[in-house]
């Protein structure tokens, strides 16, 4: 068991990064459940440095990968190089080869760009000219989107968004929180802590949250939860008309996962009900397949997530 706990790593990204609390925890709650986290927000308010901290923190190799039109597989897992010299091929092998790597602007790539990254955060492996290479561990994918520039993008398909782990909605910081950025960044140099914690006490707080209790009733609330995403129009035509489409048995695997990284972080050997609905709008937001009319009624997701969830009693 690591001598270190999971609040540590929380604590010295916090010295970095103002307030972000979701994106911080998230991150952290990411790590210890083996996935990964897209951030979704308009640029600027620190998702690249978020990932940078985490890393750094962390002692990790940390890769960012700049997601472009012409960008090609080959440029994130790696290619064969022939050497004249002697005739013989060799691998190089790409940014995907770090511990926490960055997909920045990930749906500005082209399909099949995507599809070499799906192999990566599903199997954990690459395939480089017919041989596959296994990726460190711990490994995560930390993707950025930006809401707000919609030109040159690709829609990620939704076999990719349910390999999120979590989707955090990144928002601009209060009047005090940019008051502190302020200070932190223009006034004074700020350098990321490093060695705050080991990739093997990564895995000992990933085995420490599989080991946290579950119980029935709570199992029984997650699937509950989950199902009802599949069966909105029970819930009246205010949530039904939103929902075209219910979560994937992913969903309930997150949920699961992220309430137990929640109860480590707090020091707890088991999950309560408040685990599993502060987890809800991150695992369930990415997955469910809403309406045209969300969009054009300007509905926000995280209303009619909050809905399914209210209509679950907790045990």
């Amino acid at each position: 068991m690591s001598t270190v706990r999971p609040r540590a790593l929380l604590d010295a990204i916090a010295r970095t990064i103002v307030g972000q609390r979701d994106v911080v925890e998230s991150l952290a709650i990411a790590l210890i459940a083996d996935g990964h986290v897209l951030l979704e927000g308009p640029p600027g308010l620190a998702k690249t440095l978020a990932c940078l901290t985490l890393a750094t923190a962390l002692s990790g190799e940390f890769k960012r990968i700049q997601f472009t039109p012409d960008l090609l597989p080959s440029d994130v897992v790696g290619t064969r190089i022939f050497n004249q010299r002697d005739a013989t091929f060799t691998t190089e092998r790409g940014p995907i080869f770090a511990n926490v790597v960055l997909a920045d602007e990930i749906n500005r790539a082209p399909a099949k760009v995507q599809s070499a990254l799906l192999e990566a955060m599903q199997e954990r492996q690459v395939t480089i000219h017919r041989e596959t290479h296994a990726l460190p561990d711990p490994f995560v994918v930390m993707a950025t989107m930006n809401p707000l520039d919609s030109d040159g993008t690709y829609a990620l398909p939704f076999a990719q968004m349910d390999r999120f782990l979590l989707k955090v909605d990144v928002g601009y910081p209060s009047h005090d929180e940019e008051l502190a950025i302020l200070e932190r960044f223009a006034m004074r140099d700020t350098v990321p802590a490093g060695g705050v914690a080991s990739l093997q006490d990564v895995l000992a707080w990933r085995d420490a949250a599989r080991a946290i209790h579950v119980d029935e009733k709570i199992k029984r609330y997650i699937v509950d939860l989950v199902t009802l995403t599949r069966r909105a129009q029970t819930l009246g035509e205010s949530v039904a008309r939103y929902v075209e489409r219910g979560a994937s048995p992913r969903a309930t695997l997150a949920l699961v996962n992220v309430a137990r990284a929640r109860a480590l972080l707090d020091d707890r050997d088991f999950v309560l009900p408040d685990d599993v609905r502060l987890a809800a709008a991150g695992v369930f937001r990415h997955r469910i397949g809403f309406s045209y009319r969300l969009l054009a009624e300007r509905v926000d997701p995280n209303d009619i997530v909050d809905a399914l969830v209210s209509a679950v009693k907790a045990p």
